[in-house]
């Protein structure tokens, strides 16, 4: 019997990932009238208690490494900002449209990392940006009648914290910062904020309502740890393509639960990101092989 490559391994990981990001949504959905950071609340508690046993299980101290707490802090603060915001927008949008602008958080990983890595973008990676940024423009549909814009602006920014977090950790990687710590000094984070929250909220939970929120926290976590599990598989110019399917199954499971079908100017917006990613995907991965000699 053929043996399945470190490569298909983590395909079949990400596309995990990208149904229990897309399910999270879902259950966000069905969750009813809850606040958001109540919702939010729920979503990391669960992922705080699973890292937590994993930390203890593989004995991880919880000190990072020296110099790594301005980075942690900046990728709790701007993943919680960004969690928040999305969590609204999926709220208040069609689901493919608020998964379709959180997916800008790469593009918006490139911006940051010319900021503040001192990164040089090319000029594909420049032209990348540009077409998803025009197809978030289509999305949001500014200025058009009847389009949701607050909340498709909060899908727009919850992007641009979730890149400038990524960003973060991508600066954590690069000093040896345990991923497993980096998780969950995030998810405490995000927790302790909204706990308040949760506590004084005048909504009296329903059963239905609490168990759609507890099964939101455990599909944020399949999504979690499938996208690290896929990364520790095989690298990201291989696999990260593939992470785009979360719109195939957001848009499906949106029609599935909520008969929501996408308008043509967002779909117009998702052919423009999706291409921009795949794109990206294809020139990172010809240059790769051009630096490596293949």
């Amino acid at each position: 019997m053929k043996k399945i490559s470190p490569r298909v391994k983590g395909i079949v990981c990400i596309l995990f990932a990208a149904f229990g990001f897309s399910m999270m949504t879902v259950f966000i959905r069905l969750a009813g009238d809850v606040p958001t950071a109540e919702k939010a609340f729920f979503r990391n508690i669960v992922a705080l208690a699973v890292v937590g046993v994993l930390l203890a299980v593989k004995r991880v101290p919880l000190k990072p490494e020296k110099g790594s707490w301005p980075f942690i802090t900046g990728r709790a603060v701007f993943g919680t900002i960004g969690m928040l915001l999305n969590f609204y927008a999926v709220d208040h949008l069609v689901l493919a449209d608020a998964n379709m602008l959180n997916k800008l958080s790469p593009f918006f990983a490139i911006i940051f990392s010319v900021l503040l890595l001192r990164e040089k973008p090319t000029a594909v990676q420049i032209g990348g940006v540009l077409t998803a940024l025009l197809g978030s423009v289509l999305i949001i549909k500014p200025g058009f009648e009847g389009a949701p814009f607050v909340p498709s602006l909060a899908g727009f920014i919850s992007g641009a914290a979730a890149g400038l977090a990524y960003t973060f950790v991508r600066k954590l990687g690069a000093r040896g910062e345990n991923s497993l710590r980096i998780v969950f000094y995030f998810s405490l984070f995000s927790t302790l904020l909204t706990l308040p929250f949760f506590l004084v909220s005048p909504v009296q939970l329903t059963g239905h309502q609490l168990l759609m929120l507890l099964l939101c926290g455990c599909s944020a976590c399949v999504g979690q740890f499938g996208i690290t599990q896929a990364y520790l598989l095989a690298p990201a110019k291989e696999i990260s393509v593939y992470d785009y399917s979360q719109i195939l199954f957001a848009a499906g499971l949106g029609y599935l639960f909520f008969r929501q079908i996408p308008d043509g100017w967002s779909m117009v917006g998702y052919i423009l990101i999706c291409g921009a990613g795949v794109g990206m995907f294809l020139y990172n991965k010809r240059r790769d092989a051009a630096l490596n000699g293949k």
